[in-house]
């Protein structure tokens, strides 16, 4: 089946159920500008936020969340924040660490688009991306630019496709 036979088939499956992650230490609901902006963006794409939350950047409750939506109904699970170098950013070390199937491409393109807007400061980006529990797991750096650049130019273009991968 080609590629466009592909998307054609991954449309027809209609809207695509999300759950979203913020990691950090500072944010709170009203302060959580980045989770706020992937659900905007989602949902003006026609799709469904059926979880959100906000959680501390310690790896006990990154992983907790992450099995937790793994068992829920959203076949895709987006964290922001964590991605970085810091002594805080544990986000990439969990998720790589029990990524079934990792898509390596999601990262190396992240930041070579993130190279177009930040030069070299783009390296520093452990932005990631693969398959856990038959749910595609997407993990971006939490600023706001990064998001959206995210979202806008690799999650959404392909989200029906990633969806549909999964359940076909």
């Amino acid at each position: 089946m080609s590629s466009e036979a592909h998307r054609k088939a991954a449309q027809s499956q209609g809207r695509v159920p999300l759950e979203i992650v913020t990691v950090s230490d500072t944010r709170t609901p009203e302060t959580d500008v980045s989770g706020k902006l992937i659900r905007e963006l989602a949902e003006a794409a026609g799709h469904d936020i059926v979880d959100y939350r906000i959680v501390k950047d310690e790896p006990d409750e990154v992983l907790r969340v992450l099995n937790d939506f793994a068992a829920g109904p959203a076949r895709l699970i987006i964290f922001n924040g964590g991605t970085g170098i810091g002594r805080r950013d544990r986000t990439y070390d969990v998720i790589s660490r029990v990524i079934e199937k990792p898509l390596p491409g999601f990262g190396e393109i992240f930041r070579m688009l993130s190279y177009e807007q930040v030069g070299a400061a783009a390296m520093l980006s452990r932005a990631t991306a693969g398959v856990y529990r038959d749910k595609v797991v997407f993990s971006t750096p939490g600023s706001p630019n990064a998001v959206q650049l995210a979202m806008e130019k690799l999650i959404l273009p392909e989200i029906q496709h990633l969806a549909w991968e999964l359940v076909r």
